[in-house]
């Protein structure tokens, strides 16, 4: 009968924590907050946690600044997702406060985000009457949950019932 091995490193060695965190990192880009919650949820302490993100970070494999205008651009245009609702995701994945409205200021000055709600109104709502006011509030919730500012999506119903 095998005895287990027992493992000659100790629980917090700092090489076992970048081995995770590059496993965490394999499956799709994360912040460094979220790199650090992983890495603390699993019992490593503060210390070596600061030296695992130290290490990814000089090795380019943990850049907030980057993650975050990747992960704003995606939302944005694979789900049609406007500048409010990517602020809140960002928020929540731990980006700063002040990089998270730079990263999305940016965004939305080189894109256009009437235009983006419309094609988003477009492709939800394809054949549907929006002069009807239940129609035009079901819109409308849409469109908030998606992020778009009010100002936006009242100048774009507007202008749907205009044309209709």
């Amino acid at each position: 009968m095998k005895t287990p091995r027992s493992s000659s490193k100790p629980k917090d060695a700092p090489e076992d924590a970048l081995q995770r965190a590059l496993r965490f990192l394999g499956y799709r880009p994360r912040s460094e907050a979220e790199v650090r919650n992983h890495l603390s949820q699993r019992g490593y302490s503060p210390t070596v946690i600061a030296q695992a993100v130290e290490k990814l970070r000089s090795l380019n494999y943990l850049n907030d600044e980057t993650f975050a205008r990747n992960w704003a651009r995606s939302r944005a245009q694979s789900r049609g997702y406007g500048p409010n609702r990517i602020e809140q995701e960002l928020r929540a994945k731990g980006i700063a406060p002040t990089l998270l409205r730079e990263v999305v200021r940016e965004l939305f000055n080189d894109m256009d985000e009437a235009g983006n709600a419309q094609r988003v109104l477009a492709k939800k709502f394809k054949g549907q009457n929006l002069s009807e006011p239940k129609a035009r509030t079901r819109a409308a919730a849409f469109l908030q949950r998606r992020g778009y500012s009010s100002k936006v999506i009242f100048d774009l119903l507007r202008y749907s019932i205009e044309e209709d």
